[in-house]
């Protein structure tokens, strides 16, 4: 009875979800062949790959391109959170932001600046120094991959 049970709760929970329209997302696909990604950011190497590898040309010239991103600023940021009652640091926020514009090749004029941003909080403790600080490395780089990847879904939504 039990299995039985389970089977039926099993087909309904995946008719559920096909009929909601659910698909997992695939590869982004990019209404421009190529684009000119300007920028000195931690993130620009990370995005010239990630956009290769959805099929378009990364040109090293801007007039060969049908898109040009301008990737303008980078923000880094660690903030305190909250303090326990003697005044130490219990949890800090992380805070990353890329600020960027784009502009199609055959436009003269660039888009209004887009700003695309993460938050990460995470408790911290002196007594788990080297473990924390590996923790917010890799807060970090989560977020810049959060990041990266909302950069390549808008990029995928633009039309030359």
């Amino acid at each position: 009875m039990m299995q039985w049970m389970r089977n039926v709760t099993l087909t309904v929970l995946c008719l559920t979800l096909i009929a909601c329209g659910f698909h997992l997302r695939g590869a982004s696909e990019f209404a421009f062949t190529s684009i000119f990604v300007n920028g000195q950011t931690q993130i620009t190497k990370a995005l010239k790959k990630s956009i290769t590898a959805n099929g378009v040309v990364v040109t090293t010239d801007p007039s060969q391109a049908e898109m040009e991103i301008d990737l303008m600023k980078e923000e880094s940021e660690k903030r305190i959170l909250s303090l326990s009652g003697d005044g130490v640091v219990r949890e800090y926020e992380l805070y990353y932001r890329v600020i960027y514009r784009t502009k199609p090749a055959k436009e003269a004029l660039w888009s209004q600046p887009q700003t695309v941003e993460a938050r990460r909080d995470f408790s911290y403790s002196d007594a788990n120094l080297l473990a924390k600080q590996n923790e917010e490395k890799q807060l970090n780089l989560n977020m810049q991959k959060d990041v990266m990847n909302n950069v390549i879904r808008r990029l995928s939504k633009l039309k030359p």
